[in-house]
């Protein structure tokens, strides 16, 4: 007999249930106070719409030295017979470290059996798989101290989207900036602009996270790198993460239709070093009107 989404859904209900027992520390599981409510609403009632796939995060220290690592799981509503998208990070490790780990974890979670639980056994894969990592770059770190200093690089993205309106939506964006340690701004409105800027892995994560799983109509407009044998926060434009909403239209029928106010923007650009960049978002060059 088929499986459905509703015995799914309560599979992963009961799983949530057991990890939190299994993680019972403030911080150690980070889920959306309405995630599980959403669920529990379609299996009192499953004719209506399906609710949001659970999403959470779990935090977890490894070895001796308390390394600090986080998984981070986005659930099919058909898991656990899909699998489930997992995303293991840890400061500490390197982009291609960080590539290694998550490409091996992946090739665990397919080897699994369908529809068996697995949240719980990739955490302690996780564990177990970190630690020949974080050995290699302690060994790598003490050599790098008698060789030449290590240039690092800022990464800058410039996201277009045809709009951004939802609390739910901007909460996300801004969670997630915050928690990787990006600045930029996000642009409110019709259209919505996002630019964030910080370490390269950091921001792609970013990327892939916000337009996961279905944000239609929006795109990475343009892309910067600048390397400094110093401090990427001294390459930085922005000190941290901005909220902006340069609302100069109202009321179109039911509700706020906001269109960005297109000359505050520019002279907004022109402030952070980046009037070039209007013309890459729009398609045409920007000019300020005297007044």
């Amino acid at each position: 007999m088929a499986v459905t989404v509703k015995e799914c859904l309560e599979l992963q209900l009961l799983e949530v249930e057991m990890l939190l027992s299994m993680f019972p520390k403030k911080g150690e599981i980070s889920l959306d106070e309405n995630a599980v409510p959403s669920v529990q609403r379609y299996l009192r009632n499953p004719d209506g719409p399906l609710p949001p796939q659970l999403e959470y995060l779990i935090t977890f220290d490894v070895g001796e030295e308390k390394v600090k690592v986080e998984l981070q799981v986005l659930l099919p509503h058909m898991y656990p017979h899909v699998a489930p998208q997992l995303f293991a990070r840890s400061n500490t490790l390197r982009r291609q470290q960080q590539l290694q780990l998550n490409t091996g974890l992946a090739s665990f979670i397919s080897s699994l059996d369908s529809g068996e639980l697995c949240i719980y056994e990739a955490v302690q894969w996780v564990k177990e798989n970190i630690l020949p990592h974080l050995e290699d770059d302690k060994i790598s770190s003490g050599s790098a101290a008698k060789e030449v200093v290590v240039k690092e690089t800022l990464h800058r993205m410039w996201i277009y989207s045809h709009h951004i309106y939802r609390q739910e939506l901007r909460k996300k964006i801004f969670d997630c900036a915050k928690q990787l340690n990006l600045t930029g701004f996000c642009l409110t409105g019709k259209p919505g602009v996002i630019c964030v800027e910080g370490l390269r892995e950091n921001c792609e994560e970013f990327w892939r996270v916000i337009r996961y799983p279905n944000w239609k109509h929006i795109s990475c407009k343009h892309v910067e790198n600048v390397e400094t044998e110093g401090s990427i926060d001294d390459l930085r434009l922005f000190s941290a993460f901005e909220d902006l909403q340069f609302q100069v239209h109202g009321d179109y029928g039911l509700r706020n239709d906001y269109h960005m106010d297109l000359g505050q923007f520019l002279e907004f650009l022109k402030q952070h070093r980046s009037g070039h960049i209007f013309q890459i978002l729009f398609g045409v060059e920007g000019k300020i009107s005297d007044k």
